[in-house]
């Protein structure tokens, strides 16, 4: 009998040996990559950062979410605090889907969900980010219970 998708088998152990810290890894580089990019200046959705908490300066808040992305990109490299940093990884990937509230026309086509444009396909891959970061979280939680 073959196991179902997301059981874990006894072959599978070794794999997540390798497996989740190059989830968590994967998760921590794209942090700090798209943190030094809103840094630096050259982020291709500073618009749509500002466009999504208007009422913030976006000369302050997208460099100030920069840093904040580098930092927890770096936490979650290094491995520390994994309870909260996974946790604060999901909360702040769910705040993207604001945009959606509070800018639609910059994320779907004719206030329709499902034509996104490119930014909404952007912002959409965070559901993948989240469900990633929850599976890292349960498997922490998992151990610590043990």
């Amino acid at each position: 009998m073959s196991a179902r998708l997301g059981e874990r088998t006894t072959a599978g152990a070794p794999l997540d040996r390798w497996a989740l810290p190059a989830l968590r890894i994967s998760i921590g580089v794209v942090f700090v990559w798209f943190g030094v990019l809103k840094v630096t200046g050259s982020s291709p959705v500073a618009e749509l950062v500002g466009a999504a908490v208007p009422w913030v300066d976006q000369a302050f808040l997208v460099p100030a979410l920069g840093w904040f992305e580098v930092g927890l990109g770096a936490v979650l490299l290094l491995g520390r605090l994994p309870r909260l940093t996974l946790v604060v990884v999901a909360v702040h990937l769910a705040g993207t889907f604001l945009v959606f509230v509070q800018a639609p026309a910059l994320v779907m086509t004719g206030s329709n969900p499902l034509l996104l444009t490119t930014n909404g396909e952007f912002v959409l891959k965070n559901v993948v980010l989240i469900c990633a970061a929850l599976v890292l979280l349960g498997r922490v939680e998992r151990r610590r219970t043990s």
